[in-house]
Parts: structure tokens; sequence; C-alpha cells
């Protein structure tokens, strides 16, 4: 089992205490459906070296096996989504670089045991690359990243075949939605006054989610997932 604690230097500092692997399961077998479907996504905005997030991982990973075991282009392909589909937040650099590693590691050793010689060499460098844009060292209570900057999270949705579209979205505006202090949203957007619906100006409506969300920061072409790494 793992500690839960690194440090006492450590607790009186920033209060870090890790979840115990039984109140884990214990939370996430409250959401036991969502965690089994593959493009369900989840965000964790204090997610320490992955405890949480390993779990969903692993979780997610067995429905690969289950469904996509016998044909390896489809098991990289839904383990791309299932890794696409996993956010984190960590103010802590060493935990937010641990969550990396151990995500990756889980894949990895998924994907050895499941692909063995028939995996596609291109396949763990796509996944470190949206390790990197999914796991970040920031605050999730100011949303802004270790530099100061916004946090910035890409949408990563399967489109057809193996090709995935990227969008970027700002934190504040998807949790926030650009409110001003004194100002109320509602979240199926503006209400006018003879009582229809109508987004906001910086709002769109998405088909997948069949909701308001913020308009994308930037978008990108359609590309392969095992290419997404040389989409910037």
């Amino acid at each position: 089992m793992a500690e839960q604690v690194k440090s006492k230097q450590r607790v009186a500092d920033h209060g870090e205490v890790f979840t115990n692997e039984r109140e884990v399961n214990a939370m996430l077998d409250m959401v036991k459906q969502e965690t089994e479907r593959l493009d369900s996504r989840f965000l964790e905005p204090a997610c320490g070296d992955g405890n949480f997030l390993a779990e969903i991982l692993r979780r997610k990973l067995a429905v690969v096996k289950q469904r996509y075991g016998k044909n390896p282009r489809d098991w990289e392909k839904y383990a791309f989504v299932a890794v696409g589909s996993i956010y984190g937040v960590e103010l802590l650099p060493d935990n937010a670089a641990d969550c990396r590693k151990r995500l990756l590691s889980i894949v990895e050793e998924a994907w050895r045991r499941a692909i063995k010689t028939d995996g596609d060499p291109r396949f763990m460098g796509a996944i470190s690359y949206v390790l990197a844009r999914n796991i970040l060292n920031g605050d999730a209570l100011t949303m802004l990243d270790a530099e100061g900057n916004p946090i910035i999270f890409s949408e990563w949705s399967l489109v057809i075949g193996d090709k995935v579209k990227r969008r970027d979205f700002r934190l504040d505006e998807m949790l926030e939605g650009n409110v001003e202090q004194n100002e109320s949203l509602s979240l199926f957007g503006d209400i006018a006054d003879n009582g229809d619906v109508s987004p906001r100006s910086e709002w769109e409506y998405d088909e997948e989610t069949q909701a308001f969300i913020p308009k994308p920061i930037t978008e990108y072409p359609l590309t392969s997932f095992y290419e997404v790494m040389n989409g910037e």
C-alpha cells in the first residue's frame, strides 16, 4: 500500500496527505459506470502523484482489453481515448511529474502485455505527449499554471478512423464561463425577454456534450492519434 505522507514538512507546508487506496476505490465505485466509459472525462484538481487518476486509468484500460484486446490497432486507438479523458492539476511540480510518469508506466505495461510485438512505435510517444498536456503543474484555485498563465487543457476527440480533433480551452472559462463578479449565467445560455434560450456570444453549442461551452482558444486540424505530438 502506498504511503499517504511523504514527509511531515510537506504536510505542514502544503497539507499534503494522499488518499488511501481503499478510499480511492470506494469513492470511484460510486461512479463506477463513468470510470468504465472510455470517453468520460475526469479532472482531479489536486491530483498529487495520481492515486485517483491511476485507478481510473486502470479501470478504463481493463475495458479496452476486454473489448479490443484481439486487435492491436483498436487497442491502441481506444487506449488513447482513455488516456485523453484524464486530467489533473497539481500544485507541487515533483508530484505532477510523478503522476505523469506513473500514468505513462501503467499504459506502457498494459500496452506491452496486450500488444506484445505488434505495437506501433509511435504509440507511447503520443501517450507521453497527451499526458504532458493533461497533467499540469499549477493551482486549481487560481486556475493559473506554474508560470502564472491561465491553465489550458486540450480536448482530444476521436472523429473517424484513427483521426482525432484537438481543441484547447482555458480552464477558468470552462468552469466559470467568463462570468463577471456580479453577473449570473445560465448553464444553457442567456434567456431572452420572450423566454427563448440563446448562447452567449463567446460560447458555442457543442454536439458532443450537447451543451453550450466556451469557444476554444485554439483548434487543430484532424490528425492521426499517432501523430498528435507533431501538430503544434
